[in-house]
């Protein structure tokens, strides 16, 4: 009777153990894989707007070679170049947190880290993804401010040069 308890106890134990759920079927570890795949749709979208900021640079230093001795134009572009390499950094910046998400997910679905380790750094990067979401917004609104008093800048310009045009005839 002894020896039919322990080995029923044996079996019991055994089951348990062996039927312990997959880490990467578990909500959590779910739900984690849908924000990665959000946070490298975010980068995406940081790194095509980073691209546009770039053309939309290139665009203003060649409208600018027009400009004689304008020295509002160079601070302009100068502020601009700060502000790219700002935003190349978040860029960098944020495809290593993407880089080390991934880590984490493939660390939990292979048993190496516990659900509660892998929440806990799933919530301290979620936190550091949407700090880069809204520092590349506050970029992206400088970019936005910046191109707008260059354009407005360039127009002034442009009406300048015409009058003195117009002055000269």
């Amino acid at each position: 009777m002894k020896t039919l308890c322990k080995l029923t106890l044996i079996t019991a134990a055994f089951f348990f153990v062996s039927c312990k759920q997959n880490p990467a079927e578990a909500p959590e570890h779910k739900a984690m894989v849908e924000k990665h795949k959000e946070m490298e749709s975010s980068h995406e979208a940081m790194a095509k707007e980073h691209n546009d900021m770039k053309d939309d640079h290139q665009q203003m230093v060649g409208a600018h070679k027009a400009v004689e001795n304008d020295s509002i134009h160079l601070v302009t572009e100068k502020n601009h170049t700060a502000l790219l390499a700002k935003h190349g950094e978040l860029i960098s910046a944020h495809k290593a947190l993407i880089e080390k998400h991934a880590e984490l997910e493939i660390k939990h679905a292979s048993g190496e880290i516990t659900l509660e380790q892998m929440t806990s750094e799933h919530e301290t990067m979620k936190e550091e993804h949407e700090n880069m979401e809204k520092e590349h917004q506050q970029i992206a609104a400088e970019h936005q401010r910046i191109t707008e008093e260059d354009q407005k800048m360039m127009k002034e310009h442009q009406e300048k040069a015409k009058e003195a045009e117009s002055d000269q005839k």
